[in-house]
């Protein structure tokens, strides 16, 4: 059996599992399975290993996207100015483990974006500096886009929520949720942000996908912002780490 799985806390939001155990039935791979590890802890990860000899690939969430970074073994090119990483290829041999690092999420975000660049995306505001931030940002750059991120914490170079003001939401283009706001079960939460200075100019863009309507999306199609949803992004990084996972690639 190849199994494979998410890792994460918690795991309760997320439509991995579904997702896969309906791939795996529609494509007949009786041979494969998926199901959902929860560790509240990073440093558990080598007792996973050791305990689901099984395991062939692993997708990560909240919270250990740069955490996991301490047991990848070989990282794909992105990696190191990323920072992050969301997928896991495991490769056994004989009594040794070796742990490859991908980040799927570059993938999703450039497919969600890519339609709208026609539409002259110059600047972005980036909400969160969690690992999901990190493969926003270094995608939207590659794009041509600039980005700035905005924080709850005042450091140098990012912006906090109270620094957002009617300028700085008018020269953004495109505003990108990449924290847990809005996350079921928590749906009534969302990014503390001028919602009343969006319009019809912006792009919302929200990397939450359960639900895939969040509040954050939903006041911005009241203010006629055009959306990007999470949902669009999960099904492309899913895919792309069902790619690596079967790939000869490292």
């Amino acid at each position: 059996m190849r199994k494979y799985g998410l890792i994460g806390f918690p795991l309760t939001h997320s439509l991995s599992k579904q997702y896969f155990t309906d791939k795996f039935l529609k494509e007949n791979l009786t041979n494969c399975s998926y199901d959902n590890y929860p560790i509240d802890s990073i440093y558990s990860f080598p007792d996973l290993l050791r305990d689901n000899p099984d395991l062939c690939g692993l997708n990560v969430t909240i919270a250990y996207k740069k955490e996991i970074l301490r047991y990848v073994d070989v990282k794909a090119p992105c990696i190191d100015e990323i920072g992050a990483v969301n997928v896991l290829k495991i490769k056994r041999l004989e009594k040794s483990v070796s742990v490859y690092g991908f980040n799927s999420d570059v993938d999703g975000i450039r497919y969600s974006v890519l339609p709208f660049l026609r539409d002259g995306l110059k600047n972005a505001l980036i909400l969160g500096t969690g690992g999901a931030s990190r493969a926003v940002s270094y995608t939207l750059q590659s794009l041509g886009i600039a980005v700035t991120f905005v924080s709850r914490t005042p450091r140098p170079g990012i912006m906090t929520y109270s620094d957002l003001d009617d300028l700085v939401i008018k020269n953004s283009n495109i505003i990108v949720n990449t924290t847990p706001l809005g996350m079921f079960p928590e749906i009534e939460s969302k990014p503390d942000i001028r919602y009343d200075l969006l319009n019809e100019k912006h792009i919302l863009f929200d990397l939450v996908y359960n639900p895939e309507m969040t509040e954050f999306l939903k006041i911005g199609k009241e203010r006629g912002c055009r959306l990007i949803t999470g949902l669009k992004m999960f099904y492309s990084q899913a895919e792309r780490s069902w790619e690596i996972w079967n790939s000869a690639l490292l």
